[in-house]
Order: C-alpha cells, then structure tokens, then sequence
C-alpha cells in the first residue's frame, strides 16, 4: 500500500486525495488552514466549457473532465450522504448583434464535431421564460455540457467522503510516501521565490450570493457575468478579475457593479437580497493551464496548482492524472499543463 501525503485541501487536494483512497493508497491530507480556506471556498461555481473551436489539449481535457463530473459527484455524494450542489443543467448566453449571432451559429457546427453526441450548443430563441438574459438579437446560445456546484458544499462532501474512507483533514503533520502539493496561492509564491522569473501569480476575484430560488435553471453569462442558480434557494454572482489589489479578502464597489450588472441581464433578481458577499485570490499559472507533474529537482515530490478560474471543472481528470502519475508512474498530463511549461 503506497503512502501519499497531500498539502492542501482546496478541490485539487481534495480530488486527488479522494482519488488516491480509492485506489488502495494510504492518504494524509495537511493544511494548516483547514479545507477550503483558499479560493475553492468561493460561491460560484460554475463548470463552463470553452468554446467549440481552435481545438487543443487543454480544451480537450477539460471537455474529458467536465464529462466525468456527473459520475465523479455522484460517487463523492454516495459516500458521504451529502450534496455537492452538482447539477448538469447547460447555460443560456445572450447574443448581442449580428456578427455574434453568425459567430455562435458557426460554433454550433463545430461543437458537433468536437463534443460528439456529449453535448450540444444550439443557437435558440428566447422563449419568453423569467429566468433568461434578455438578448438585443432575440437569440440565445444554449449548451448543454456546462454545470454547476456550489464550492463550499463540494468541499464539504469530499472531507465526509474522504473522512468516510478513515481520512482526516490535519494542520500540521510530517511528509510520508510521495508528497503532493495543492497549495493554491501560497504554492505559487513560494515557487515564485525560488525561480529566476515568476512561475504564477494570484488574481482577485470577487463574488457574491443572492437570496431567491430559481429551482433547477440554467446557469447564464451575460455582460461578463456568471449567474448560477444553487439547488440551496441561493443564486451566485461573480467574478472579477482583478491584477492589481491591495486587500485579497475585502470586497468593494467592483463587486456592487458586477451584481448590478446580474440584475439588469437576469431582471427577477432585481429585489433580491445579497446575503453574502465573498473575495478571494485564485491561483494562475504562467502558462494559464493548471500546472501538474513532478517537481524538478524534488525527488517524490508533486505539484498540482494554477485551477484559476476553471479549478472545480478540472479536477475529476487532475485527479485521476496524479493519481496514475504518482501511484503508477504512468505520465497522461498533456504538455502544456507539465509543470517545465510553467518553470
């Protein structure tokens, strides 16, 4: 039975972690902040697929994850008797002039060829429905691989589903076996100090979660905004991307404009209440792919890092691919996710 001990317990940690236990591995998981502290304790949630063309092997994994999510959730909610929030429910996008309306008609031939009978984007519409952007065309796109999960409750039920298997999430603890670190943020940094030039970076983002219950809805982006209706009676707005901040975990007038901006593209939100408002720094690799694969110079020693936006939906496949790399030896990461596509 190999030992594996993982720092960080964000949803890579977390993921790997779960897919380890199931493979016969002994696991220890350490985060001095306890799961979810970082970014994967966000509120939005949103599992969105790139759009259908100029194919590559980052669009393609994260295609093969986003198609495992429903099992992977599914598996982790059996075993702790929780909900994730998962829900395969697609999203709608207003199409605002002419130009985007050719551009998504041509995106629709393509998803055909490159999402096979997986999913489907089609250009639809609007039906006159409460719970739609209203769109200066009349038209929407709607796909149907895109899904959500509220990050907080996911979290929670891989800690119970992990804590099920006999695993406990430590503060502290020694390294034992192969070490994998999922540390978000404080990984980069750190990498950061000890590298001629910068492996990655954080950026802010800020979200927030409004009181009303659209049921089971889709997701909708509009004017830059994702607006996820949670199976909770909860609907989350967000984010930013902010380069450049001096407070991490403070929200500000870009968060007001950002819900001002949800109420105006989905209107029955107009008198909803924000009952939370959420800040954070998510991590992003240089290469802007997750960065995975064996530490240079570190014997034993993995990084698994930079989800940035796309963190939730990447980390079925992550998972698995650490769990085949370090387990078995057997390297599936696509190159430019290896972690020298970043160094």
């Amino acid at each position: 039975m190999a030992d594996i001990t993982i720092r960080g317990a964000g949803i890579f940690g977390l993921s790997i972690a779960w897919a380890c236990i199931r493979r016969g591995a002994r696991v220890t998981v350490v985060d001095p902040n306890g799961p979810g502290a970082g970014s994967s304790g966000g509120v939005v949630g949103a599992l969105a697929p790139h759009v259908p063309e100029n194919w590559n092997a980052k669009k393609a994994f994260q295609l093969e994850s986003l198609l495992m999510a429903g099992p992977f959730w599914a598996k982790v909610e059996e075993t702790s008797g929780m909900s994730s929030g998962y829900a395969r429910s697609g999203r709608l996008q207003p199409i605002p002039d002419t130009k985007g309306l050719d551009l998504a008609r041509q995106r629709a031939i393509s998803s055909a060829a490159l999402w096979g009978k997986h999913a489907t984007w089609s250009v639809d519409q609007m039906d006159g429905a409460a719970w739609a952007p209203p769109s200066p065309t009349g038209w929407v796109i709607r796909d149907t691989l895109s899904a959500h999960l509220h990050p907080r409750s996911a979290c929670d039920t891989l800690v119970a589903a992990l804590s099920a298997k006999g695993v406990t999430i430590q503060s502290d603890g020694p390294d034992t076996g192969a070490v994998i670190w999922a540390t978000g943020i404080a990984g980069l940094d750190a990498l950061n100090r000890q590298h001629h030039r910068m492996v990655g970076n954080g950026v802010k983002g800020q979200a927030a979660l409004l009181r009303f219950d659209a049921g089971i809805a889709p997701q909708i982006f509009a004017d830059g905004v994702h607006i996820i209706p949670h199976s909770n009676g909860t609907v989350a707005v967000g984010s930013t991307s902010e380069r450049d901040f001096e407070d991490p975990n403070t929200t500000d007038a870009q968060l007001d404009a950002v819900i001002d901006r949800a109420r105006t593209a989905v209107p029955v939100l107009k008198d909803a209440e924000v009952i939370h408002r959420w800040a954070g720094v998510r991590p992003r690799a240089r290469s802007r792919a997750p960065m995975l694969g064996d530490w240079p110079d570190r014997p034993g020693h993995f990084i698994a890092n930079g989800g940035f936006k796309i963190g939730f939906g990447m980390a079925p496949k992550i998972a698995e691919v650490m769990a085949d790399l370090v387990l078995e030896g057997r390297n599936q990461i696509p190159d430019g996710f290896e972690v020298r596509a970043s160094f």
